[in-house]
């Protein structure tokens, strides 16, 4: 089973009540980073290091966890590396049935550009999954969540297909530092069969 930690006052409903009694969180944000991929050749091209076994059975092990969890974003923003797409490819039979992208532009995105791209997601989304690398995918989590001891928890620790799940009340084109609250963390560590990541 997956190492899963919740933010101790955090709600893992849709609509969660935050500080004023009338904001509601009503969009999620899902961080999945890759599983961990081959460093065997080095004349291998970036985008096209495929996952290693261990990056198989750390993929499939958070497949059965967001199927578990009722994960079902209705947007799925991919990277265009193999790494990438082979996590997704893992993870998508457990999602439902989400619009999936696979956008050149996350592969080499900064934290700033993954922020951009979100906030260019139509108001009608309710959720979405961004599928991509570090260090950009972490610094996005640790800048859009608003308190300080989730930024220390996930600059501490974001692992090969660690999953973060974020909720804002921000409509997507506000979406900015500190919109964000953290809901849950996730990673496959606690599977017993993956060792450290």
């Amino acid at each position: 089973m997956p190492q899963v930690r919740r933010v101790p006052g955090s709600a893992a409903r849709l609509k969660l009540q935050l500080q004023g009694p009338k904001q509601v969180l009503s969009r999620l944000i899902y961080l999945l980073r890759h599983a961990k991929s081959s460093w065997a050749d080095p004349d291998q091209e970036d985008r096209e290091r495929p996952l290693v076994p261990r990056g198989l059975r750390a993929a499939r092990t958070m497949a059965e966890h967001v199927q578990r969890k009722g994960v079902a974003p209705a947007v799925v923003l991919c990277s265009p590396a193999k790494r990438a797409r082979q996590t997704l490819e893992l993870v998508a039979p457990s999602l439902g049935a989400p619009d999936v992208h696979i956008e050149d532009r996350i592969y080499a995105a900064s934290a700033d550009d993954l922020l951009d791209r979100l906030r260019l997601l139509p108001d009608a989304v309710p959720s979405v999954m961004l599928i991509g690398h570090n260090p950009s995918l972490q610094d996005l989590a640790c800048s859009l969540v608003k308190d300080s001891r989730s930024r220390d928890m996930l600059r501490g620790r974001f692992p090969t297909a660690a999953l973060v799940t974020l909720a804002t009340s921000a409509p997507w084109k506000q979406l900015g530092p500190g919109a964000a609250e953290l809901l849950a963390y996730a990673d496959p560590r606690g599977s017993g069969l993956l060792g450290q990541h």
